[in-house]
């Protein structure tokens, strides 16, 4: 309540006991989280990824164990790129597809991480360890400012990417002529190496985007649910990471 009276208005415009003790515990109480707000936060983005490695982890323990032939391998790949097409595509998040990617993935990369350590022992630890790198280093370089997805970034990164799928897509079809060996033009020495080396540039760069569109998600407030599109699109670069580690690492070692 307020006063018009000079003399009496510092009195009546004091704060009382009881609206004191209203903003002590607005200071007090923890921040909003997703639930109170709906609202996607950080925090709901960390877990959903996590959660959902945690799903392709498990699952690529099975199929490591199991010894599955290339058939579990196509499975995983190309069920996992029909959802990947899908869930892009939707306007509506559907968690439960994102669930199923994660599946898919873990059972196409424990099939053939499986392979490539039998082929060449130790090799899946040190790509696994060279993703975390990777990782971590965009991140702190994101973080730090090093790194930031200006529109000319953005451009040049995507450019970027789509020419060097389209290589990889001649490649696979030389490599049905024997060229490299059978490996196309990862199998060619010295040219191999190098489209490696850009293949994982290429997806480490990809991560700078992720962490972007998540920020800007989280600043402009999108729904809790949009979290789920948002860890997808976080392990779609992750794997693709992975893989590009794994096959510049098996070049290095001479197994291609």
């Amino acid at each position: 309540m307020r006063s018009s009276n000079p003399v009496l208005g510092k009195a009546f415009n004091q704060p009382t006991n009881m609206q004191v003790d209203q903003l002590e515990q607005s200071y007090n109480a923890p921040a909003a989280s997703s639930i109170r707000t709906g609202r996607m936060t950080i925090e709901d983005v960390v877990a959903k990824t996590g959660f959902l490695f945690a799903i392709l982890v498990v699952v690529g323990a099975f199929a490591w164990n199991a010894n599955l032939g290339m058939g579990a391998i196509l499975i995983g790949f190309l069920g996992g790129f029909a959802l990947a097409m899908v869930i892009s595509f939707s306007k509506n998040i559907k968690p439960g597809l994102v669930v199923t990617y994660a599946a898919l993935e873990g059972l196409a990369l424990g099939t053939l991480s499986s392979y490539y350590e039998t082929v060449s022992p130790g090799i899946v630890s040190q790509a696994v360890i060279g993703t975390i790198a990777a990782f971590a280093g965009v991140l702190v370089m994101y973080r730090n400012g090093t790194l930031r997805a200006t529109p000319q970034f953005t451009r040049a990164l995507i450019g970027a990417a789509i020419g060097y799928f389209l290589l990889a897509l001649v490649s696979l079809v030389a490599s049905f002529f024997g060229v490299g060996e059978g490996y196309g033009f990862y199998g060619v020495s010295g040219l191999g190496l190098l489209l490696a080396v850009a293949g994982v540039a290429i997806a480490s760069l990809f991560l700078v985007l992720d962490f972007d569109q998540i920020q800007k998600g989280v600043t402009a407030g999108v729904p809790e649910k949009e979290s789920w599109r948002a860890s997808f699109g976080l392990m779609v670069t992750v794997v693709w990471l992975y893989l590009e580690i794994l096959r510049l690492i098996s070049i290095l070692r001479g197994d291609r």
